[in-house]
């Protein structure tokens, strides 16, 4: 039997399984507590939001983050702002990408919503992705990965510069899905003009940022000739990108967050750590541990790895970004307006 078909059966075996199994229920509330429901757009961003969320829990609230239950079990943003479209909005939240929405400053219809609804929170990044990415938090995840302190790379720095070297592309790119014409320069071909295949750590990545220039470069001048008349337009849009806080420096944080963290951070991690490593196993190596102690030392240093992607999602160490807290901002702000609103909150304070 195949190894697909044997996964399949133990799921099948897991529903099953679950539906003939009593149901737990939701442990009862403190007496005056309110219970908040926060809808999310995947499973996989219940993490994310419950990390926001965690800093709000209190005698007065608790949050349950969730996604939507559908009978057809779509997930997605379109779902999300379906259902808050619909749905009864009291106590209950809203929560989604931001995508591009955030940055075209009500241009489209769905930006209008998600920018003018109050109990709607978007990540003001591109996606929850762009967070776990957050470069003053990438040494951590480092050391996390392969338990070495020593500083070899200045991720602040190549982030910087790897940000101004793609900040034209991620012009046309974003100009192009403003317009509603994708056509212009698909997500792929952006994809192909920013990713990385390969970094040198040396120097901090010039070798490689040299390398991503002339592929920028070129694909700039393929842009211009398809489309000459194109960049007349972005002096005002760039104006209205920087309003929302996007400047060269930082254009990693606005980009696509898949495209970030599996094209150009996990390449860079890699790198990175299997320079750590190797030090460390050097290190090691070279001591004056013989026989049994070495090898001990060396499986003790084995055992002790994590694999990196698996660091990089439990990444939580992004609240200084600039952008999150924009969103703690207008949650603190949402909370301070319910407390307002609501007598039975008015009565149990002052008692």
């Amino acid at each position: 039997m195949g190894k697909r078909k044997k996964e399949q059966q133990r799921r099948n075996y897991e529903i099953r399984k679950a539906q003939h199994e009593p149901v737990i229920g939701r442990m009862p509330l403190e007496r005056g507590c309110k219970l908040i429901m926060v809808y999310v757009e995947g499973y996989e961003d219940i993490a994310f939001w419950r990390g926001v969320f965690d800093d709000y829990e209190s005698e007065e609230f608790m949050f349950e983050i969730t996604v939507p239950l559908r009978d057809d079990l779509a997930k997605g943003k379109k779902v999300v702002l379906h259902l808050a479209g619909e749905a009864e909005v009291r106590d209950t939240l809203f929560c989604i990408d931001s995508d591009f929405d955030y940055l075209f400053a009500d241009q489209t219809p769905v930006s209008r919503e998600i920018n003018q609804t109050p109990h709607i929170f978007h990540t003001y990044a591109y996606a929850t992705e762009n967070y776990r990415c957050y470069a003053p938090s990438l040494h951590n995840i480092c050391v996390k990965a392969t338990k070495n302190d020593t500083k070899i790379f200045d991720f602040e720095r190549f982030f910087a510069d790897y940000s101004r070297t793609i900040y034209p592309v991620f012009l046309w790119y974003a100009y192009s899905a403003q317009i509603a014409t994708p056509n212009i320069f698909p997500l792929i071909e952006f994809k192909s003009s920013v990713k990385l295949n390969y970094l040198e750590v040396e120097n901090n990545g010039a070798d490689t940022l040299a390398w991503l220039e002339r592929q920028v470069q070129r694909r700039l001048r393929s842009l211009r000739e398809q489309h000459p008349d194109i960049e007349r337009q972005f002096p005002s849009f760039v104006e209205m990108l920087r309003k929302r806080g996007v400047v060269p420096e930082n254009t990693y944080l606005f980009m696509q967050g898949h495209t970030l963290l599996d094209n150009v951070v996990m390449p860079v991690l890699e790198a990175v750590c299997d320079k750590l490593r190797y030090m460390s196993i050097s290190r090691i190596n070279g001591s004056e541990r013989r026989g049994v102690s070495l090898v001990n030392e060396q499986s003790n240093y084995n055992n002790a790895l994590q694999d990196v992607r698996s660091a990089l999602s439990f990444n939580e160490n992004y609240k200084e970004c600039f952008l999150y807290r924009k969103l703690k901002h207008d949650i603190e702000h949402y909370l301070d307006a319910l407390h307002r609103s609501d007598p039975d909150y008015r009565c149990r304070k002052r008692r």
